[in-house]
Order: C-alpha cells, then structure tokens, then sequence
C-alpha cells in the first residue's frame, strides 16, 4: 500500500519528525504549557461581567411540582 501526497510519502518519512522533535525532552513541558494555557483560559472565563464569580444567584426552584389531575 504506497501512500503518496503531492511526492510526499509518509510512510517512508514520518519517523524524521521524532529525529527533531524528541519525546523523553520535550513532553512534559509539553504538557506544562497545555496546563498552564487551560488554566489561564479558564481564569478569562471565569473574569467575565456576568459569568462565573460575577454571576447573579440562581432564581429559587419550586420545592414541589404541582401534582397532575
């Protein structure tokens, strides 16, 4: 099965990503910059008038449905 993408083979050229990019160094901080922009995002969201601790209190529910005739 050759694989062909515009004289691109992935097949025969893909592992030259992990020659550059080597996982044992660069995954955790990897992942410490994915935490680290999550957290800020949510920090935004959560800043916004109206939303998250700027957020009005909810309306008081119905402590009982009104039963069916």
């Amino acid at each position: 099965m050759a694989i062909e993408f515009m004289g691109y083979k992935p097949l025969e050229n893909d592992y030259k990503f992990w020659l550059v990019v080597n996982p044992s160094t660069w995954l955790i901080p990897t992942f410490i910059a994915l935490a680290v922009t999550a957290v800020l995002v949510h920090i935004v969201a959560f800043d916004l008038e109206g939303q998250g601790w700027h957020a009005p209190a909810p309306a008081a529910v119905e402590a009982a449905a009104p039963a069916a005739q």
